[in-house]
């Protein structure tokens, strides 16, 4: 039996980041993920699976000392935000808040990579395997694995996605829905040099979005009902190439297609993040619609205070998984992910009603907003992490 203090299952963004907060607090950390994540090469085609991430994540990444790691790699700044229609958007500058970027356009592959690096003495990283049982006592969680190792420990961390077995072994139930859209990503060369705006345009089908990527290159998100994503999967890439040139606003230019995949919309909500010597994180807890890519935002933001709430705990000489602490933890964080995830929900049902009334409301709306003054820089603090969320 090997004994730590916390054990983590999911080495992803959120648990690595986990792992190494509270592992440079002193705390031992038993780490559990199928596959280390692979090393970087700089001629290395860029992922599919990338996330935007707000400063508050990029400042936490930055004190984790993974930020310099990612920043040596590869990643893509973005000054401007821009969100509308066709006849009416606001755009979001940096500038208004007194910062030189919004945020940045990050493969996840390469944050989870950054902070693996980082990992010191008191993290053991055990991979090629997964959890089998789950046992708790007054005093510890007991997990074997599915190798037969045994390891105990004060807390179980679930940060392993959003069919995680944590919150399976923990009897722990969700909430929440399928949408009735799919999403296609798509990675893409561009006629134009690196660009420094990310931009979204609402359609009553759903939205469409562009993510700067290093050099010349872009993800393309295209939202629609699943079985139009699904048709235009199957398309041949010069054909699925002149559907984003015809479907996209003109000024994303004639794109050449790398690489694409699609995957259906779900918002999941767990009923509760504690039960026990167990507690959730990231996907694990929430998954929430990809609109506003808040997913991995809201994931660290989870992981922050939860590091914060258990280093408290270390330092004030209580049990790690003390029950009222924790359950503090979830309240916050319960309450600001379904505000977050009903927001999203709410700009998603608005632009998505084709209505000539709404249309005009919504245009007047767009139109306010751009010419906000202070609450257009409140709404753009809140864009980058700097508010409730």
């Amino acid at each position: 039996m090997q004994n730590t203090d916390i054990i983590i299952s999911g080495g992803g963004m959120v648990g690595a980041a986990l792992a190494l907060a509270l592992s440079q607090a002193g705390l031992t950390v038993s780490l559990i993920e199928k596959h280390a994540p692979a090393p970087f090469a700089a001629q290395s085609e860029i992922d599919l699976r990338v996330s935007s991430l707000n400063l508050r994540s990029e400042r936490w990444l930055q004190q984790l000392g993974a930020w310099q790691a990612l920043a040596a790699m590869r990643l893509c700044p973005y000054q401007y935000l821009q969100a509308g229609e066709a006849k009416a958007s606001v755009r979001f500058d940096a500038a208004d808040i007194a910062e030189d970027h919004l945020g940045h356009i990050v493969e996840n592959n390469l944050v989870q990579l950054a902070l693996w690096q980082q990992f010191n003495r008191h993290v053991t990283v055990i991979t090629d395997t997964q959890i089998s049982a789950v046992q708790e006592n007054d005093t510890a969680v007991q997990v074997t694995l599915a190798d037969g190792q045994q390891l105990s420990g004060a807390l179980l961390i679930g940060a392993d996605g959003a069919n995680s077995v944590v919150r399976q072994f923990a009897g722990i139930g969700t909430q929440g829905w399928q949408y009735q859209q799919a999403c296609l990503v798509a990675y893409v060369d561009t006629p134009y040099p690196q660009q420094d705006i990310t931009w979204q345009q609402f359609y009553p089908s759903g939205p469409r979005a562009f993510l700067p990527l290093p050099g010349a290159r872009a993800s393309l998100v295209w939202y629609d009902e699943a079985a139009k994503v699904k048709q235009l999967a199957q398309l041949a890439p010069a054909a699925l190439e002149h559907a984003f040139i015809t479907a996209f606003p003109a000024e994303l230019g004639a794109v050449k297609l790398k690489a694409s995949a699609w995957f259906p919309l779900a918002r999941m909500h767990a009923q509760h993040y504690v039960k026990g010597r167990c507690v959730l994180a990231g996907d694990a807890a929430h998954t929430i619609n990809p609109l506003a890519g808040q997913g991995v935002n809201l994931g660290f933001a989870d992981a922050m205070l939860l590091a914060d709430t258990l280093i408290e705990n270390q330092q004030a000489g209580r049990d790690l998984a003390d029950n009222a602490s924790l359950k503090q933890y979830q309240r916050q964080r319960k309450l600001q992910n379904t505000l977050m995830m009903s927001a999203m929900d709410a700009i998603y049902q608005t632009f998505s009603r084709d209505s000539d009334t709404l249309s005009f409301i919504r245009q007047q709306g767009l139109r306010l907003a751009a010419n906000a003054g202070p609450a257009k820089r409140l709404l753009t603090k809140y864009a980058v992490g700097n508010g409730v969320f």
